[in-house]
């Protein structure tokens, strides 16, 4: 036996319990895992609250981890037991053990540690597919990133300005403001005394931004679409504030013919070659120090209630680990 955070009903942070749980063994293509780090995401809020319904209950929920293989089932050969392993977008995380697919998991390089593995999977993997696949960051771009001090905004900063991007990112308080500048971003926005689409056109002589990154969903869709110069790319790859209203096709014709996409890692790491890929343009630029990986706090496992409060209150900066 081991234990894990599991939910019998969708609901606030209470609903998440330190409970007890069998991980049973490995089948066919899967393996044992003993998790040493858990990594925090806004998914898992989604998952929590029913936003994004999970399949049955109990429900163990999580979606990124790091740990070591203990034992592996038929048919596994590119994992072997005693690797040190981390995985992401695989429901489950949030436990001591877990058996998942083998096919999610990922060597971890010598040059990374379990915790920071845990912190930049599901984050990086995101960034990686945002900057260099969605939209194909050229030296001389400018961009808008919104929630530059989070733990996506935080890697994406330095990976943008690593492709040589002039980075504008949104953020909510003047120490969230220095974080994101630390981390690469050129310009900051304070939103909550600030208009983002007044400075936006400030910093861009009028022209608006060729693409908008936004995590934030309804409270900013509108006014990242005026960001937009005409022919803009409009990515809402989240929705912390809430999901985005129906609006009518229109509406991107009259702002300037502009494009929209509502991606997900999941498509983009849907075959093994694509994880491979992704994980090492991730490992090399985390490798090479061009961008480092930040953890803003460390809370137990058992502690993941306490966590997710931290994090819809919007009180946490860079990655969140829950340490098992």
């Amino acid at each position: 036996m081991t234990k894990a955070i599991r939910i019998h009903a969708h609901g606030g942070p209470e609903v998440l319990l330190w409970e007890e749980v069998n991980p049973g063994r490995p089948g066919p293509g899967q393996a044992l895992i003993r998790q040493t780090a858990v990594g925090l995401n806004f998914i898992d809020v989604y998952h929590r609250t029913g936003l994004y319904p999970v399949a049955s209950m109990p429900a163990i929920i999580g979606n990124e981890g790091a740990g070591v293989v203990e034992m592996v089932g038929d048919g596994v050969s590119h994992i072997r037991v005693g690797d040190r392993v981390t995985y992401c977008m695989s429901l489950g995380s949030y436990a001591e053990r877990r058996v998942i697919d083998a096919s999610c998991l990922v060597r971890v390089p010598d040059s990374i540690t379990d915790q920071q593995a845990a912190a930049m999977m599901l984050k990086g993997c995101t960034v990686q597919y945002l900057l260099r696949r969605i939209y194909q960051i050229q030296q001389g771009d400018t961009i808008l990133l919104h929630a530059a001090a989070g733990g996506v905004g935080l890697i994406a900063c330095q990976w943008a300005k690593h492709l040589g991007a002039t980075v504008i990112g949104t953020v909510g308080s003047d120490p969230k403001a220095q974080l994101a500048q630390e981390h690469g971003c050129d310009h900051t926005i304070i939103y909550t005394r600030e208009s983002v689409v007044d400075r936006v056109k400030e910093l861009t002589d009028g022209v608006g931004v060729p693409v908008v990154f936004d995590s934030v969903g309804k409270d900013t869709f509108d006014a990242s679409l005026d960001c937009l110069q005409p022919r803009g790319l409009m990515v809402s790859y989240g929705n912390s504030s809430g999901a985005v209203e129906p609006f009518g096709p229109g509406v991107l014709a009259a702002k300037g013919s502009l494009f929209l996409t509502r991606p997900t890692l999941a498509s983009y790491i849907s075959t093994r070659e694509e994880l491979d890929a992704t994980t090492a343009d991730l490992f090399e630029v985390v490798s090479s120090g061009a961008v480092k990986i930040s953890v803003g706090r460390v809370f137990p496992l058992e502690s993941a209630a306490e966590a997710h409060r931290e994090l819809e209150a919007r009180e946490t900066t860079g990655s969140t680990i829950l340490a098992v």
